[in-house]
This record gives structure tokens, C-alpha cells and sequence, in this order.
């Protein structure tokens, strides 16, 4: 069966020891259309971020770059500006027509804390080849915030897919004609395109900052941290913005997103031409983002925006971002946002889960 695999496809691979876990997996772990993955007891900071590449180890390679070990079992702060890496408790078994992508969370992104999974004989990153049997590892590198981290903490997630299944544009101006997949004027290209806000219904806020100097964020503290702490607000009067390079923001996309029972997304670079930024995302939106059919009327999609080497002036509706539909390879018994934990169902403008609620 062509397409992602559904929450209970999932299940059935872990009860066939295609996805190996040496503890049961905790409620929420298996999402709609992806599994989320467990960090192991311990840390390794590394010199460098690095890839094992064909026909090598990472365990092979990690003694080259290796500096020194941590020991995660109480708890351990992964310092901004370093790299670890991190045996992840699950490993794969996968059969030859299943392929894996994986991708950080929504809080993960949110929070600048890039997380990117590495495998062994891996030549990119985030990429598991159909047929792969070994360990995974999450390379981690905050570089917003110091964060406090435990083992079983879920910062990625994975997503499984049998042959190919992306929408051309043509499918997706179909699929767009009978489900409606954005409110308002659409534009498909490679995926559909998305925009930034910068005109907010009445406030002038229209994104958020990373402070320089911070304190840790502790993952497990959830409404927590007050924003004031860690964000500083971004204003707009006329509809723009001037990035500055090296800073974080959150922003928020101008068009709602649908996304109907049988498909999920992936978010994907614009084109590097548009600007000296970088939106960079947690990727994955699951069956019933947003969608009516899960107690949606549309979410908006976060923006996490890193500027390069200039600053550089963001305007409102500015195409930065794309979404790429994949079919499903059957509907998943489970949605987001339809009695499961969706943090972010129906959102605008909003921060990680360890934020206190902004007015």
C-alpha cells in the first residue's frame, strides 16, 4: 500500500519488531501519521556536527569527534552553541519498501533547538533508506537557549512511507478544489505556497524575538516560563519588518491550513533567492491539522525564522515557505486534534508549550 503510514500501521510494525524499543512506549508516543523518539541516558559532545557516511558507524565516527560524555539519567543541561549527540532508545528493523523521514517537533522547533536524526551509513540527515536496520541517533544543537533535557524526552519524530507518494501540483489544485486546504487565495508551486503575517487583527505584535542571554528552559515544565524572560516582542506598523542576522524570530503564516483526513504535510524551503533568511520548521503536519473533521477551522503555521548574513526587510504576504501533500496509505484511526493531546490545534501566533500564555 503506497503512502505515509497511519498511527495503526505504526502499531503493527512494532508488534513485528520493525521498530524495536527496549521499554513500552508511553501514551501520545504514536502520533496520526508519525512516532515520536525517546532520548537515551546519555549525551556526547561532540567537536563538530557529522554524518556517518556510507559504510561507517556512528559509533565509529563518534570516537573521532567525541570531547566528552554526560550522563542524562537526573537530568543534564545541553549548553547554546554546543553539539550532542544522542543515542535515541529506538532503533529500526525496517522491511525493503519502507523508507523513513524524521524531523523535530513542533515545541522543538519552536524553541531553536535544532534536532536532526542521524543513522548509521547515513549521507544526509533526517533521511532513513527503505530497509535500514540499526540504531538512531538525534544530533542536538541549541542555539537560542540552554535546555534541560532527561532521558525518554521526545524532541523528533519520525514518519514511515511506502513508494512514493507526493501530490503533483495538478493533485493538489484538485485536492484544493474539493477540500478547501488554505482559507483564501491559494498559490500552488511546487507545493503550496505560504506567506507571512505582518497585519494582525487589531494589535501591531506581530511576532517574537529570542533574547541573547537567557536563562535554562527545562523541557518538562510545560506553561511554565514567562515569555518577557526569554522573548522580546515584535511590533509592526506598516507591514514589515527588518530581520537582524543571527537572531530567532516566531512569526506566523497569513494563510489558515488545512489538512484533510487522508493526506499529511511537510513543510519545505521557499527558494533561497527570496532573501538572506531561513525558515526553518518543525516539518510534519499530521492528518487533521486544522481540519474540520478534527475539531479545526484552520491553524495557522508557525514560522521559525533565522536570518543570515544581512539584515534584510520582511513584508507582509512575502512567500517564505511551501507544504508538500503526501497521500496516506490508509486514513489513521486517530487525528490531530480528535482525542488525542494536539497542543497547537487551531493556533495563531503562539510560542512553544513551555511558555505562559500570552495576552
Amino acid at each position: 500500500m503506497t503512502g505515509v503510514c497511519p498511527n495503526q500501521q505504526i502499531e503493527a510494525m512494532i508488534a513485528a519488531g520493525e521498530i524495536i524499543a527496549p521499554t513500552p512506549m508511553p501514551e501520545g508516543q504514536i502520533q496520526p501519521a508519525s512516532l515520536d523518539l525517546r532520548l537515551g541516558t546519555v549525551a556526547y559532545r561532540v567537536r563538530a556536527s557529522f554524518l556517518a557516511g556510507e559504510g561507517r558507524s556512528v559509533a565509529e565516527r563518534l570516537s573521532e569527534f567525541e570531547m566528552h560524555r554526560i550522563d542524562l539519567s537526573h537530568g543534564a543541561v545541553l549548553e547554546k552553541g554546543c553539539v550532542y549527540l544522542v543515542p535515541l532508545m529506538e532503533s529500526l528493523a525496517l522491511p525493503a519498501d519502507i523508507s523513513a523521514v524524521a524531523n523535530a517537533k513542533s515545541s522543538t522547533g519552536r524553541l531553536d533547538l535544532l534536532t536532526r536524526t542521524i543513522t548509521d551509513g547515513g549521507a544526509e540527515f533526517d533521511r532513513v533508506p527503505a530497509g535500514y536496520s540499526g540504531p538512531l541517533y538525534a544530533e542536538i544543537c541549541p542555539r537560542s537557549f540552554s535546555v534541560l533535557v532527561r532521558p525518554g524526552m521526545r524532541l523528533n519524530q519520525i514518519r514511515f512511507r511506502t513508494g512514493q507518494a507526493v501530490l503533483s501540483d495538478e493533485q493538489l489544485k484538485s485536492l484544493h478544489a474539493d477540500s478547501p486546504l488554505v482559507d483564501g487565495e491559494v498559490v500552488i508551486q511546487d507545493g503550496l505556497g505560504f506567506s507571512v503575517d505582518l497585519r494582525l487583527p487589531d494589535t501591531d505584535l506581530v511576532g517574537y524575538r529570542a533574547k541573547p542571554h537567557t536563562g535554562v528552559i527545562d523541557l518538562d515544565r510545560i506553561g511554565f516560563y514567562d515569555p518577557a524572560e526569554y522573548w522580546e516582542e515584535v511590533r509592526s506598523s506598516d507591514g514589515r519588518i527588518i530581520l537582524d542576522p543571527g537572531a530567532f524570530y516566531i512569526l506566523v503564516s497569513r494563510e489558515a491550513v488545512h489538512i484533510p483526513p487522508d493526506y499529511a504535510a511537510e513543510m519545505a524551503p521557499y527558494l533561497a533567492m527570496v532573501g538572506e533568511f531561513r525558515v526553518h520548521y518543525a516539518g510534519f503536519f499530521d492528518p487533521g491539522f486544522g481540519h474540520a473533521a478534527a475539531g479545526g477551522s484552520g491553524s495557522r503555521g508557525v514560522l521559525e525564522v533565522r536570518c543570515h548574513e544581512a539584515p534584510f526587510v520582511l513584508e507582509h504576504g512575502q512567500v517564505v515557505g511551501r507544504l508538500v501533500y503526501e497521500r496516506m496509505g490508509e486514513t489513521p484511526s486517530q487525528l490531530y486534534g480528535a482525542g488525542i493531546s494536539s497542543n497547537y490545534q487551531g493556533q495563531g501566533l503562539k510560542l512553544s508549550k513551555h511558555f505562559k500564555p500570552t495576552a
